[in-house]
């Protein structure tokens, strides 16, 4: 897959909340994942697509409600893209909050390789 077919697919992934489906499918196995800053559930850097998909199952855990997702279309530049990513949701036990996001992927070979997050 070219870099911008596999944006506009994870992009739909997103839209829908399914991290799953965008990790069984756009992902290489040796991706990296790197958060904004490390937190008490998440380290800074994950690395492997198995890890990847326990921290998104964790995250989903955490999550008692999803009021809405609000995705950008994707920017492409060669192998990279970028999009924002703006969740209102309610975390167990910490209220209901908004989650701005500025999502940036590397692709090589047809498979996405590494995600960093900036908030």
């Amino acid at each position: 897959m070219e870099t911008k077919e596999i944006a506009e697919k994870l992009v739909a992934y997103c839209r829908k909340a399914d991290w799953t489906g965008a990790h069984n499918t756009l992902y290489a196995e040796e991706a990296t994942s790197t958060e904004p800053y490390e937190t008490p559930e998440f380290e800074k850097e994950t690395k492997g697509l198995d890890a990847i998909r326990e921290k998104g199952n964790k995250f989903d855990g955490m999550v008692e409600q999803v009021h809405s997702i609000e995705i950008s279309e994707p920017l492409v530049a060669g192998n990279s893209f970028a999009f924002t990513l703006a969740m209102d949701i309610t975390m167990k036990g910490q209220g209901r909050m908004k989650a701005p996001e500025l999502c940036v992927y590397q692709v090589k070979d047809g498979k996405i390789i590494s995600e960093q997050f900036f908030a």
